[in-house]
Protein backbone atom coordinates (compact mmCIF):
# COMPACT_ATOMS: atom_id res chain seq x y z
CA UNK A 1 0.00 0.00 0.00
CA UNK A 2 1.30 3.16 -1.29
CA UNK A 3 0.67 6.27 1.24
CA UNK A 4 -0.68 8.88 -1.79
CA UNK A 5 -3.95 10.15 -2.24
CA UNK A 6 -3.55 9.60 -6.07
CA UNK A 7 -5.97 8.35 -8.39
CA UNK A 8 -6.52 8.52 -11.73
CA UNK A 9 -8.15 11.54 -12.78
CA UNK A 10 -11.56 11.47 -14.35
CA UNK A 11 -12.12 11.70 -18.22
CA UNK A 12 -12.96 15.61 -19.10
CA UNK A 13 -16.48 16.83 -19.96
CA UNK A 14 -16.91 17.11 -23.56
CA UNK A 15 -15.49 20.69 -25.20
CA UNK A 16 -17.91 23.58 -24.75
CA UNK A 17 -18.91 25.92 -27.56
CA UNK A 18 -15.60 28.33 -25.85
CA UNK A 19 -12.74 25.38 -26.69
CA UNK A 20 -15.03 24.26 -30.00
CA UNK A 21 -16.88 26.78 -31.72
CA UNK A 22 -19.80 25.26 -33.86
CA UNK A 23 -20.36 26.82 -36.95
CA UNK A 24 -23.70 28.67 -37.63
CA UNK A 25 -24.99 25.87 -39.90
CA UNK A 26 -23.93 23.20 -38.15
CA UNK A 27 -26.20 24.44 -35.42
CA UNK A 28 -28.96 24.93 -37.75
CA UNK A 29 -29.03 21.34 -38.49
CA UNK A 30 -28.16 20.50 -35.14
CA UNK A 31 -31.28 22.06 -33.91
CA UNK A 32 -33.52 21.16 -36.73
CA UNK A 33 -36.01 24.36 -36.11
CA UNK A 34 -35.66 24.38 -32.38
CA UNK A 35 -35.38 28.11 -30.69
CA UNK A 36 -31.26 28.20 -30.16
CA UNK A 37 -31.01 29.37 -26.35
CA UNK A 38 -28.71 32.51 -26.39
CA UNK A 39 -27.18 31.51 -22.63
CA UNK A 40 -27.70 27.71 -21.95
CA UNK A 41 -26.18 28.05 -18.82
CA UNK A 42 -28.02 30.75 -17.60
CA UNK A 43 -31.48 29.31 -18.70
CA UNK A 44 -34.36 29.68 -16.13
CA UNK A 45 -35.09 26.31 -14.69
CA UNK A 46 -38.34 26.56 -16.71
CA UNK A 47 -37.15 26.79 -19.85
CA UNK A 48 -34.34 24.45 -19.59
CA UNK A 49 -36.70 21.66 -18.33
CA UNK A 50 -38.85 22.35 -21.91
CA UNK A 51 -35.82 22.80 -24.16
CA UNK A 52 -34.43 19.56 -22.59
CA UNK A 53 -37.47 17.83 -23.32
CA UNK A 54 -36.76 18.67 -26.79
CA UNK A 55 -33.41 18.30 -27.44
CA UNK A 56 -33.74 14.81 -26.04
CA UNK A 57 -35.90 13.81 -28.60
CA UNK A 58 -33.91 15.72 -31.65
CA UNK A 59 -30.47 14.25 -29.86
CA UNK A 60 -31.88 10.43 -31.16
CA UNK A 61 -32.28 11.72 -34.56
CA UNK A 62 -28.84 12.42 -35.10
CA UNK A 63 -25.99 10.46 -35.64
CA UNK A 64 -23.65 9.85 -32.80
CA UNK A 65 -20.62 11.21 -33.34
CA UNK A 66 -21.67 13.70 -35.50
CA UNK A 67 -20.81 17.31 -35.02
CA UNK A 68 -24.67 18.14 -34.86
CA UNK A 69 -24.96 15.34 -31.92
CA UNK A 70 -22.11 16.74 -30.39
CA UNK A 71 -23.88 20.28 -30.24
CA UNK A 72 -27.03 19.00 -28.36
CA UNK A 73 -25.58 16.84 -26.35
CA UNK A 74 -23.30 19.84 -25.02
CA UNK A 75 -25.83 22.09 -25.30
CA UNK A 76 -28.18 19.58 -22.82
CA UNK A 77 -24.94 19.71 -20.33
CA UNK A 78 -24.80 23.50 -19.82
CA UNK A 79 -28.70 23.61 -19.74
CA UNK A 80 -28.71 20.69 -16.80
CA UNK A 81 -25.84 21.69 -15.16
CA UNK A 82 -27.56 23.53 -12.48
CA UNK A 83 -28.47 19.80 -11.55
CA UNK A 84 -24.83 18.91 -10.65
CA UNK A 85 -24.40 22.37 -8.73
CA UNK A 86 -27.56 21.32 -6.54
CA UNK A 87 -26.29 17.84 -6.08
CA UNK A 88 -23.08 19.28 -4.76
CA UNK A 89 -24.49 21.24 -2.25
CA UNK A 90 -25.13 18.44 -0.04
CA UNK A 91 -21.18 17.40 0.26
CA UNK A 92 -19.86 21.21 0.70
CA UNK A 93 -19.08 20.43 4.43
CA UNK A 94 -16.39 17.84 2.86
CA UNK A 95 -12.44 18.87 2.92
CA UNK A 96 -12.38 17.85 -1.33
CA UNK A 97 -12.51 21.36 -3.55
CA UNK A 98 -16.45 22.04 -4.77
CA UNK A 99 -14.70 22.39 -8.34
CA UNK A 100 -13.76 19.16 -8.17
CA UNK A 101 -17.00 17.70 -7.05
CA UNK A 102 -18.62 19.78 -9.47
CA UNK A 103 -16.32 18.55 -12.45
CA UNK A 104 -16.96 14.89 -11.10
CA UNK A 105 -20.51 15.20 -11.20
CA UNK A 106 -20.68 16.88 -14.48
CA UNK A 107 -19.28 13.19 -15.44
CA UNK A 108 -22.36 11.53 -14.05
CA UNK A 109 -24.97 14.22 -16.10
CA UNK A 110 -23.43 13.50 -19.37
CA UNK A 111 -23.26 9.72 -18.21
CA UNK A 112 -27.12 10.42 -17.52
CA UNK A 113 -27.58 12.67 -20.96
CA UNK A 114 -26.06 9.18 -22.78
CA UNK A 115 -28.49 6.66 -20.79
CA UNK A 116 -31.66 8.75 -20.97
CA UNK A 117 -34.33 7.56 -22.94
CA UNK A 118 -37.27 9.97 -23.26
CA UNK A 119 -40.09 7.12 -24.24
CA UNK A 120 -39.76 6.16 -20.81
CA UNK A 121 -41.94 9.22 -19.57
CA UNK A 122 -39.83 9.70 -16.90
CA UNK A 123 -38.60 13.32 -15.27
CA UNK A 124 -34.86 13.91 -16.13
CA UNK A 125 -33.78 15.57 -13.38
CA UNK A 126 -35.18 12.72 -11.37
CA UNK A 127 -33.10 10.14 -13.97
CA UNK A 128 -30.06 12.04 -13.61
CA UNK A 129 -29.71 13.03 -10.18
CA UNK A 130 -28.74 9.34 -8.92
CA UNK A 131 -26.43 9.01 -11.17
CA UNK A 132 -24.84 12.24 -10.81
CA UNK A 133 -24.77 11.60 -6.57
CA UNK A 134 -23.37 7.75 -7.43
CA UNK A 135 -20.46 9.50 -9.63
CA UNK A 136 -19.68 11.88 -6.66
CA UNK A 137 -19.80 8.95 -4.01
CA UNK A 138 -17.21 6.77 -5.86
CA UNK A 139 -15.14 9.77 -6.43
CA UNK A 140 -15.21 10.44 -2.03
CA UNK A 141 -14.41 6.28 -1.98
CA UNK A 142 -11.74 6.43 -4.45
CA UNK A 143 -9.88 9.67 -2.60
CA UNK A 144 -11.16 9.24 0.87
CA UNK A 145 -8.34 7.07 2.08
CA UNK A 146 -5.58 8.09 3.80
CA UNK A 147 -3.70 4.99 2.72
CA UNK A 148 -4.52 4.14 -0.55
CA UNK A 149 -5.77 0.34 -1.07
CA UNK A 150 -7.20 -1.55 -4.65
CA UNK A 151 -10.96 -1.05 -4.91
CA UNK A 152 -12.24 -4.58 -4.38
CA UNK A 153 -10.44 -4.13 -1.05
CA UNK A 154 -12.29 -0.55 -0.88
CA UNK A 155 -15.69 -2.36 -1.93
CA UNK A 156 -14.48 -5.35 0.74
CA UNK A 157 -14.86 -3.25 4.00
CA UNK A 158 -18.23 -1.82 3.28
CA UNK A 159 -19.55 -5.43 2.63
CA UNK A 160 -17.46 -6.14 6.05
CA UNK A 161 -19.48 -3.25 7.75
CA UNK A 162 -23.02 -4.64 6.69
CA UNK A 163 -22.75 -7.82 6.74
CA UNK A 164 -21.26 -7.46 10.56
CA UNK A 165 -24.33 -5.26 11.93
CA UNK A 166 -26.65 -7.88 10.18
CA UNK A 167 -24.84 -10.80 12.01
CA UNK A 168 -25.12 -8.65 15.31
CA UNK A 169 -28.52 -7.75 14.86
CA UNK A 170 -29.77 -11.30 14.25
CA UNK A 171 -27.41 -13.01 16.20
CA UNK A 172 -27.68 -11.14 19.58
CA UNK A 173 -23.36 -11.17 19.26
CA UNK A 174 -20.69 -9.45 17.83
CA UNK A 175 -19.87 -12.09 14.69
CA UNK A 176 -16.13 -13.39 14.33
CA UNK A 177 -14.55 -14.19 11.23
CA UNK A 178 -15.87 -17.52 10.56
CA UNK A 179 -19.17 -16.74 10.94
CA UNK A 180 -18.39 -13.18 8.23
CA UNK A 181 -16.70 -15.42 6.38
CA UNK A 182 -19.73 -17.94 6.03
CA UNK A 183 -22.11 -14.86 5.57
CA UNK A 184 -19.97 -13.36 2.65
CA UNK A 185 -18.98 -16.95 1.27
CA UNK A 186 -15.39 -16.07 1.72
CA UNK A 187 -12.37 -17.22 3.52
CA UNK A 188 -11.27 -16.30 7.10
CA UNK A 189 -8.09 -15.17 5.39
CA UNK A 190 -9.98 -12.52 2.77
CA UNK A 191 -11.92 -11.57 5.81
CA UNK A 192 -8.82 -10.66 7.51
CA UNK A 193 -7.09 -8.81 4.80
CA UNK A 194 -10.50 -6.88 4.34
CA UNK A 195 -10.03 -5.98 8.31
CA UNK A 196 -6.45 -4.96 7.85
CA UNK A 197 -7.50 -2.93 4.51
CA UNK A 198 -10.10 -1.26 6.64
CA UNK A 199 -7.13 0.46 8.94
CA UNK A 200 -6.28 2.75 6.36
CA UNK A 201 -9.58 4.24 5.57
CA UNK A 202 -8.38 7.31 8.30
CA UNK A 203 -5.38 7.88 9.73
CA UNK A 204 -3.99 9.54 13.69
CA UNK A 205 -1.15 11.35 13.70
CA UNK A 206 1.81 10.26 15.43
CA UNK A 207 1.92 13.00 17.95
CA UNK A 208 -1.51 12.63 19.06
CA UNK A 209 -1.78 11.42 22.68
CA UNK A 210 -2.85 8.08 23.76
CA UNK A 211 -5.22 9.01 26.04
CA UNK A 212 -7.34 11.60 27.70
CA UNK A 213 -6.56 13.32 31.07
CA UNK A 214 -10.12 12.62 32.34
CA UNK A 215 -10.36 9.02 31.75
CA UNK A 216 -6.34 7.72 30.52
CA UNK A 217 -7.91 5.64 27.95
CA UNK A 218 -6.22 4.85 24.78
CA UNK A 219 -8.23 6.84 22.14
CA UNK A 220 -10.01 4.47 19.87
CA UNK A 221 -10.33 1.28 22.47
CA UNK A 222 -13.28 3.03 24.46
CA UNK A 223 -15.51 1.35 21.88
CA UNK A 224 -15.75 -0.70 18.23
CA UNK A 225 -16.11 2.09 15.94
CA UNK A 226 -19.20 2.82 13.78
CA UNK A 227 -18.01 5.37 11.35
CA UNK A 228 -19.55 3.95 8.42
CA UNK A 229 -22.04 5.80 6.47
CA UNK A 230 -25.20 5.49 6.51
CA UNK A 231 -27.52 5.68 3.30
CA UNK A 232 -30.66 6.47 5.58
CA UNK A 233 -29.52 9.80 6.87
CA UNK A 234 -29.46 11.29 3.39
CA UNK A 235 -33.05 9.77 2.65
CA UNK A 236 -34.18 11.22 5.75
CA UNK A 237 -32.33 14.60 4.99
CA UNK A 238 -34.18 14.29 1.42
CA UNK A 239 -37.43 13.52 3.06
CA UNK A 240 -37.32 16.64 5.58
CA UNK A 241 -36.42 18.89 2.28
CA UNK A 242 -39.69 17.47 0.39
CA UNK A 243 -42.10 17.74 3.49
CA UNK A 244 -42.99 20.82 2.98
CA UNK A 245 -42.95 21.30 -0.34
CA UNK A 246 -45.34 18.11 -0.59
CA UNK A 247 -47.80 20.15 2.17
CA UNK A 248 -48.51 22.14 -0.59
CA UNK A 249 -49.51 20.14 -3.11
CA UNK A 250 -53.08 19.90 -3.74
CA UNK A 251 -54.94 16.39 -3.02
CA UNK A 252 -55.00 14.85 -6.19
CA UNK A 253 -51.66 15.89 -7.00
CA UNK A 254 -50.50 13.44 -3.61
CA UNK A 255 -52.44 11.38 -4.77
CA UNK A 256 -51.01 11.12 -8.02
CA UNK A 257 -47.44 10.63 -6.51
CA UNK A 258 -48.74 8.03 -3.95
CA UNK A 259 -49.66 5.85 -7.19
CA UNK A 260 -46.85 6.38 -9.10
CA UNK A 261 -44.25 6.12 -6.64
CA UNK A 262 -45.44 4.60 -3.49
CA UNK A 263 -47.73 1.98 -5.20
CA UNK A 264 -45.55 1.82 -8.58
CA UNK A 265 -48.46 2.07 -10.68
CA UNK A 266 -47.68 2.62 -14.19
CA UNK A 267 -49.49 6.06 -15.72
CA UNK A 268 -51.64 4.40 -17.75
CA UNK A 269 -52.61 2.47 -14.92
CA UNK A 270 -52.99 5.89 -12.77
CA UNK A 271 -55.39 7.03 -15.18
CA UNK A 272 -58.17 4.66 -14.97
CA UNK A 273 -57.79 4.74 -11.51
CA UNK A 274 -58.45 8.72 -11.38
CA UNK A 275 -60.49 9.29 -14.39
CA UNK A 276 -57.82 10.70 -16.69
CA UNK A 277 -55.90 10.00 -19.80
CA UNK A 278 -52.45 8.51 -19.79
CA UNK A 279 -51.18 11.69 -21.68
CA UNK A 280 -53.07 13.87 -19.20
CA UNK A 281 -51.34 12.17 -16.43
CA UNK A 282 -48.10 12.21 -17.97
CA UNK A 283 -48.01 16.33 -18.34
CA UNK A 284 -49.49 16.05 -14.42
CA UNK A 285 -46.43 14.28 -13.27
CA UNK A 286 -44.08 16.43 -15.11
CA UNK A 287 -45.47 19.72 -13.57
CA UNK A 288 -45.77 18.01 -9.87
CA UNK A 289 -42.36 17.05 -10.04
CA UNK A 290 -40.88 20.45 -11.82
CA UNK A 291 -42.51 21.95 -9.00
CA UNK A 292 -40.77 20.24 -6.15
CA UNK A 293 -36.91 20.20 -8.09
CA UNK A 294 -37.75 24.50 -8.49
CA UNK A 295 -38.86 24.03 -4.42
CA UNK A 296 -35.48 22.01 -4.01
CA UNK A 297 -33.47 24.06 -6.37
CA UNK A 298 -34.63 27.45 -4.49
CA UNK A 299 -33.48 25.82 -1.16
CA UNK A 300 -30.21 24.77 -2.12
CA UNK A 301 -29.45 28.51 -3.29
CA UNK A 302 -30.59 30.38 0.00
CA UNK A 303 -28.87 27.89 1.90
CA UNK A 304 -25.68 28.56 -0.51
CA UNK A 305 -26.21 32.55 -0.14
CA UNK A 306 -26.84 32.17 3.63
CA UNK A 307 -23.29 30.38 3.80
Amino acid sequence: MSTGRVVDAPPPPSPTREEAPTSAATRRRALGGLPEPENPLASSTDDARTLSAAMFVRLRELDEGSPEHAYVRNTLVELNLSLVKFAAQRFRGRPEPMEDIVQVGTIGLIKAIDRFDPDRGVDFSAFALPTIVGEMKRFFRDTGWAVRVPRRLQELRIDLAKASDELEQREGHRPDRAELAARLHLTAEEVAEGELAANGYSAHSLDAPVGDDESHAPQGTAGRRTAVEEPAYELIDDLNSLRPLLDRLGDRDRLILTLRFGDELTQAEIGRRIGLSQMHVSRLLARILGELRDGLLDDATEDATAC
